[in-house]
């Protein structure tokens, strides 16, 4: 397996080899339905900057009263809806529907393993090659996108406790701040999935 120190030298790292450490895993495409559990997936789009990082998208949700995910940073995605034949296409078309980025098959590089949210809800994360300068239109469920470098997470160390206002006021969780955003929780978890496989060991 590929190893890359907790510095910036993930930067270096191509398209080509983060695809090749997932197609080491052979997942399958759609995870086995095992019975009424409700399912979600989500995009982690990765591209390769202008200025030749490696970078992947990330979106804040909108507001919302009600929303139990409400103003938390994400990557575009939601439920299967029955409209959807497999769980990636619900991925492709929530991303459309959320930042107006109209991925494809020949795009998506991977999967990562799935994860257990709340609300009995398991989440099955696909991973696509982005485009260099995508043009993204935010639907209202998005009140901002961000690109942040992968290497900004191949640093354990800017790993940091955040207790998070609401919902959560006594529980400490491990997040990463960028600009202002404070990525944490279920997205957290997939981005510590994600830098395992490059033998990168981020804080539970």
């Amino acid at each position: 397996m590929a190893r890359l120190s907790s510095s910036p030298s993930f930067d270096p790292c191509s398209i080509a080899e983060i695809a090749a450490v997932l197609q080491r895993q052979d997942l399958p495409l759609d995870p086995p339905a095992d019975d009424d559990t409700p399912r979600a997936a989500v995009a982690i789009i990765v591209r390769q900057a202008p200025s030749s990082r490696i970078e992947t998208l990330f979106i804040e949700r909108a507001v919302c009263p009600g929303d139990p995910w409400s103003g938390h940073m994400a990557f575009p995605g939601g439920r299967r809806e029955l409209r959807d034949s497999t769980l990636e296409n619900a991925a492709r078309r929530e991303t459309r529907e959320e930042v107006g980025l109209a991925l494809t098959p020949a795009m998506r590089i991977g999967r990562l393993l799935d994860l257990r949210g709340s609300q009995r809800l398991i989440v099955t994360p696909y991973v696509y090659h982005g485009p260099a300068k995508p043009r993204l239109t935010l639907s209202p469920e998005v009140q901002s996108a961000v690109w942040i470098p992968l290497a900004h997470f191949a640093d354990s160390a800017r790993a940091r406790p955040y207790r998070p206002s609401g919902e959560y006021p006594r529980k400490v969780w491990p997040s990463f701040a960028y600009e202002r955003y404070t990525v944490w929780g279920l997205t957290y978890r997939m981005i510590a999935s994600f830098m395992r496989l490059f033998g990168i060991e981020l804080p539970d």
